[in-house]
């Protein structure tokens, strides 16, 4: 069954009642996110939203073996990795990476996710969300990855896929 644009974003939008502390400029909302993406992206996207909406909690997301790596960045945050799904393969319900930035009084709120695939594994850029809107790119840390950031829990005023968010200092 084919779901419409709109249809996935009342839904991605029900997920948001039950995220505190978020700014309302870096809430996604539906003037804010991209217009131009496949439906199958956008149902992607809500699968991402899905599976990753439990993790808003940094204790869930340490039970279910996503470490902190002790790596801020500046316009991606805090990365939570969790290595038993670094294995080669993209799924958009499966990212290997969260990312979180810090609230005010110093707790962390899930921002994004970030997929990672070992350059080893291809020698492009991998098959990733339908159609050609994700940004692909070799890391700057050189930890040898392929990776791709999607900003599902932020609003990034640089594109759903861009690397990096103006918003998290």
């Amino acid at each position: 069954m084919k779901q419409s644009p709109i249809f996935l974003l009342v839904v991605c939008l029900g997920f948001l009642a039950s995220v505190p502390q978020f700014a309302q400029s870096a809430i996604v909302s539906p003037t804010n996110l991209q217009t131009d993406l496949a439906s199958a992206t956008y149902q992607e996207l809500a699968a991402a939203r899905r599976a990753t909406a439990k993790y808003h909690e940094v204790a869930q997301a340490e039970a279910d073996g996503y470490i902190n790596i002790d790596l801020y960045l500046s316009g991606e945050g805090y990365h939570y990795v969790n290595f038993s799904l670094v294995d080669g393969n993209f799924s958009p319900d499966r990212p290997q990476v969260l990312l979180y930035a810090p609230n005010s009084d110093g707790t962390l709120r899930l921002v994004g996710v970030e997929y990672l695939v070992p350059l080893s594994a291809s020698a492009s850029a991998p098959a990733g969300f339908t159609g050609d809107e994700d940004q692909w790119r070799h890391d700057t840390e050189g930890f040898g990855f392929w990776e791709l950031n999607a900003w599902i829990w932020m609003h990034n005023p640089e594109g759903i896929f861009a690397h990096d968010n103006e918003l998290i200092p």
